[in-house]
């Protein structure tokens, strides 16, 4: 910084410091190649305990979104990964109108030691790159981005859920499948819906437009007024992926209002295995994707990149299963191939 502000490291130091002693003109020139080099003073908190802390970056729930318990199953394996090497994690909640790089900026403030970013959606490439040009370590949860320079990723295989979901309805024979779809700022919901799609195409199904009605922006209830979208066309589907646990709770809602029963008129299937979906009834048939196993292995990847920062990048994909319940059954007409 000093370098090029073309000022003595002294003047650099006593002008971030506050103090005087130093000229306006030369000021300025300090204070102009703060904000070109986008420097973030560092402060550590009082009385903090040594060893290393570790920043979550998380967007924050809404109420309906907290209900579900996905979140705090992987902030929770994240804490106890963390908390099992001596580490510390500091939990960052941002918002969807917040500017992501001036957010993440107030992080690294905070004296954190590496950052892991959950499934952001709105932490894109710019923000990430910005962060690793300051030399913070960073490994992403659940999300994974194409850039020039290689990241740690730790993600669910949310294309193999979808795919398999579907397949778990192409067996039964449906042929006629709608998907209740996400919102395209997720990876995790784009591969799902990849996996749909090259199910339905490996079946000699091609994927249509009316079956995967788009999220209504600022839905309550997610799933609900989608699933009344495919439940009014001229030929309804007779089975349904639905993208995540709270869209196919939406579903069931749909469903009952139209007088329709699960599943003998339309199956059901979900993703996540949220608690809340073995209750519902009937108890929702649905992906198993390992939600404290996604926040461990993050602050294990961490702790290995916080030890060997020049290790190669690596994405480590967590493998999931159906839970088989009771909300899929065979079409009850027979399906034409």
């Amino acid at each position: 910084m000093a370098e090029a502000a073309g000022v003595p490291l002294s003047s650099v130091s006593l002008v971030l410091n506050g103090k005087p002693g130093v000229s306006e003109a030369r000021r300025q020139r300090i204070l102009e190649a703060v904000e070109t080099l986008q420097y973030v003073p560092t402060r550590k908190p009082a009385g903090k305990e040594p060893g290393r802390v570790v920043g979550l970056v998380m967007e924050a729930l809404s109420p309906a979104a907290a209900q579900d318990g996905f979140m705090a199953e992987v902030v929770s394996g994240v804490e106890d990964g963390l908390r099992s090497r001596g580490m510390q994690m500091l939990l960052h909640l941002y918002r969807p109108d917040d500017d992501p790089i001036s957010d993440l900026r107030s992080l690294m403030g905070r004296d954190v030691d590496g950052m892991i970013v959950a499934n952001g959606g709105d932490v894109d490439e710019t923000a990430i790159e910005r962060i690793l040009a300051t030399g913070v370590p960073v490994v992403l949860l659940e999300n994974y981005l194409d850039l020039d320079t290689d990241i740690h990723a730790v993600v669910a295989d949310n294309f193999t859920a979808g795919y398999r979901c579907t397949r778990h309805l192409l067996e039964l024979g449906h042929r006629r499948i709608g998907m209740l779809v996400g919102s395209t700022r997720y990876v995790s919901l784009a591969d799902r819906r990849r996996g749909y799609q090259a199910a339905l195409l490996e079946a000699g199904i091609t994927p249509s437009v009316e079956l995967m009605p788009p999220q209504e922006p600022g839905s309550e209830v997610k799933g609900y007024q989608q699933m009344w979208r495919l439940l009014e066309l001229p030929e309804p589907p007779t089975a349904v992926y639905a993208v995540s646990d709270k869209s196919a709770m939406g579903a069931y809602k749909a469903i009952a209002e139209a007088g329709l029963k699960i599943p003998g008129d339309i199956s059901v299937v979900g993703t996540d295995d949220v608690l809340q979906s073995a209750l519902l009834s009937p108890p929702l048939t649905t992906f198993v994707v390992p939600k404290f196993e996604l926040g461990r292995v993050a602050a294990q990847a961490m702790h290995a990149l916080l030890d060997n920062p020049s290790a190669a990048a690596s994405r480590t994909v967590l493998h999931g299963r159906i839970a088989h319940r009771d909300s899929t059954a065979p079409p009850a007409t027979p399906q034409r191939s």
